[in-house]
């Protein structure tokens, strides 16, 4: 594999570039001073930006890292300098010169629309020209707080302790704020064809441009530990201290509706297996078993509709929590027999993870409606994760936000 990489020089590149050094690898390390990378990787071959027209005729795959990036105190000329010119340059080059595939890197912060640092505004339109360049495949890369064997930023100090310290705080750290290794970066590179990504938001029949690279929480024990321990918190204090107000519910419903007050369904857990999840009774009698987006409004009962918009038809699933079988924030469950949901979310990693009361799409108003888009969004909560994602979709889903799919009009 012939591989070009700008910016080497930088952070991740430092990083980086160790990873990609082995035998069935071709290096060339493209930047303003050849002579620095060298110094910093001997035996590479390097060369400016002026001669990767020469060296890389026909490379396989060009990793575009140079950047100004969110912690300099450039002008914005600079950032649009780099971030979108030089950056246009170097990709209209990997395009006529035949490199096959065009790797941007760029961080999370870019997907935030709302993020309006100069290097925020600078790569989200870098992106945009990049989408109108023909015959050569781009891929952008979305990266969290990157870290390898040292790490920068913030938690640069933990460089000066002992690993078996350093370690456990970083994962302290990185269960607050999602995180990449550089070597999934690495992995990902050298993967032929690319790996199964996170998508940042939308995707099309699985065609995936852009993608979410990180450490995902899954081998994190404190973030593990940490939302445990809450979902099991939130769900015995709503026992304890509201299990008049349940009652009360239940028996408005039997009241006021014939039928049970509790609603019993079959739906899709971690890992694809079925478990009965438990909620309030919020439509009538006989109303077929199928997704809400396909139900009609007429099966809802008067009181059903208050349940269902002030989202207290979910709490019996406290008892999901008790069992293990959902989290307070997750992937909604859907029912086995919505299978393009369930393919979806098999393809994109999201059964890997245990559903939710709430989630990133639902505040988002994204339902099940929409499969693929429901699904892409289920994978970039689970790419981006975090305590404090969490408690911010919780705050979100309590102020009114995502009350569940809407029903047909």
């Amino acid at each position: 594999m012939k591989i070009v990489v700008t910016g080497a020089s930088g952070f991740v590149g430092r990083n980086l570039v160790p990873f990609l050094i082995r035998p069935e690898v071709e290096l060339l390390l493209v930047g303003r001073d050849p002579e620095q990378l060298s110094r910093m990787f001997p035996g590479q071959q390097t060369c400016g930006y002026a001669e990767l027209g020469t060296y890389a005729k026909a490379w396989d795959q060009l990793l575009h890292l140079a950047v100004v990036n969110t912690n300099s105190d450039a002008v914005a000329e600079e950032f649009e300098r780099v971030n979108v010119d030089l950056l246009m340059d170097v990709a209209a080059t990997a395009q006529r010169i035949g490199i096959k595939r065009f790797v941007n890197v760029s961080s999370v912060h870019a997907l935030d629309s709302a993020h309006q640092h100069p290097y925020a505004v600078t790569k989200r339109q870098a992106v945009s020209r990049l989408a109108a360049l023909a015959d050569i495949e781009i891929v952008t890369v979305y990266l969290p707080m990157v870290h390898g064997e040292a790490w920068a930023g913030r938690l640069e100090w933990l460089n000066r302790l002992p690993k078996v310290l350093a370690r456990p705080i970083f994962g302290l750290a990185a269960a607050f704020r999602p995180t990449v290794d550089v070597r999934r970066l690495a992995d990902f590179v050298l993967s032929t064809p690319h790996p199964r990504p996170f998508p940042p938001g939308e995707i099309d029949n699985g065609i995936l441009t852009e993608l979410v690279l990180s450490d995902g929480q899954m081998q994190n024990p404190w973030y593990a530990a940490i939302k445990r321990t809450a979902d099991l918190a939130v769900a015995l204090g709503i026992l304890l201290v509201f299990w008049w107000a349940l009652l009360v519910v239940w028996a408005t419903i039997r009241v006021t509706s014939s039928g049970p007050g509790l609603f019993a369904q079959t739906r899709i857990g971690r890992d694809g297996r079925e478990f009965t999840s438990y909620k309030f009774r919020t439509m009538k009698m006989g109303t077929p078993q199928a997704g809400t987006h396909e139900i009609s409004a007429s099966a809802v009962t008067p009181l059903g509709r208050f349940l269902r918009r002030t989202k207290l038809d979910e709490l019996p699933q406290i008892v999901n929590i008790l069992r293990n079988d959902m989290s307070l924030i997750g992937p909604r469950p859907c029912l086995p027999g919505q299978t393009d949901l369930i393919e979806a979310r098999r393809r994109l990693g999201v059964l890997e993870v245990k559903p939710g009361i709430s989630g990133l799409a639902q505040v988002n108003g994204i339902d099940m409606s929409t499969p693929w888009r429901l699904a892409s969004w289920d994978a970039h909560y689970i790419a981006m994760r975090s305590l404090a994602l969490d408690a911010r979709i919780a705050l979100l889903t309590v102020m009114g936000r995502g009350q569940g799919d809407k029903v047909k009009t």
